[in-house]
């Protein structure tokens, strides 16, 4: 039996209404009026601020729980809005911590687990010097006390971003090669879920993987494309996203930069596609965006 500190038993509560009440659909994504092929801010005073800069962002599959990262100052958290009845909740904070932070939050394919990195301890006592990938799972309507996702997926270097594919097959970021630059050499690294166990994590290759900086990788849960950040020499500002198609034979093709329509000067990281397949979120200039997915469309067209 796990038992919550008394710090998280607040900060962790969260009602399950949002995930199983019947919808009308002009309702979802926060209300918001649907983007076209050019990215707008999403939600913008509500969820993206000008006095915060707001990171990796999910939505349930019926996206009426929205999950987002947000960092002041540096200290990172994780806040939460739902759709109760008509009217969706106003955002409020559900991890947070004064001696360590949380940041990347994203659902497992079946929505019973909420991932996410921290540099929390393993005790809970307090901070360490790399992040690890984290979760919480479900328990009624709340969620339980922050499990690490253990060995195959951490290391003692940082470990950042980690998204899933329809069988629980986790992607994520890891500069455990090359622990002496904390910042400057994350690869891309997979691991397949077998009877509820994380297996041994698997670098991708070169068509992804380069000598340069690749992390905030989103797998399409069909596992046909991935997106991620990276920082390359075709780049347009600190940080791109880049695109690779999965071939028929199970290969991936060259990577490629998602262009100006996306990318900009300045750094474009923690992509998301929502599960209904509509749309591209991720943050650029400390703001999260929205876009149609025909952008994707477009790009696997010109491969």
């Amino acid at each position: 039996m796990r038992f919550l500190t008394k710090y998280f038993f607040w900060c962790l509560f969260i009602p399950v209404t949002a995930f199983s009440q019947e919808i009308d659909e002009r309702l979802t994504y926060l209300e918001q009026k649907p983007p076209s092929m050019t990215p707008e801010v999403f939600a913008p005073g509500l969820i993206s601020k000008n006095t915060e800069s707001e990171f990796g962002s999910v939505f349930n599959a019926k996206a009426t729980a929205f999950f987002y990262g947000v960092d002041m100052g540096g200290r990172t958290e994780i806040r939460y809005s739902e759709l109760i009845g008509n009217t969706w909740s106003a955002p409020r904070t559900i991890l947070s911590h004064e001696k360590y932070g949380f940041n990347d939050p994203f659902l497992s394919p079946d929505e019973k687990r909420l991932y996410f990195i921290s540099e929390r301890s393993l005790d809970g006592s307090g901070a360490k010097q790399d992040h690890d990938i984290w979760y919480v799972e479900k328990e009624g309507n709340k969620w339980s006390e922050p499990i690490n996702a253990g060995l195959n997926i951490n290391s003692s270097s940082n470990e950042y971003y980690m998204s899933f594919t329809q069988e629980g097959t986790m992607y994520f970021s890891s500069n455990k090669r090359t622990p002496g630059e904390k910042q400057n050499s994350f690869d891309i690294y997979t691991s397949k879920s077998i009877n509820g166990e994380f297996q041994k994590a698997m670098k991708l290759g070169e068509s992804i993987n380069t000598s340069n900086y690749e992390a905030d990788v989103f797998v399409d849960p069909a596992e046909t494309y991935v997106i991620f950040c990276a920082r390359r020499s075709d780049g347009l500002g600190r940080g791109d996203l880049y695109i690779s198609f999965k071939n028929s034979d199970g290969t991936w093709t060259p990577s490629v930069n998602m262009g100006d329509t996306i990318n900009t000067e300045n750094h474009e990281l923690c992509p998301f596609v929502s599960k209904d397949g509509r749309y591209l979120f991720y943050t650029s200039n400390q703001d999260i965006y929205w876009v149609s997915t025909k952008v994707i469309d477009e790009l696997k067209k010109s491969k």
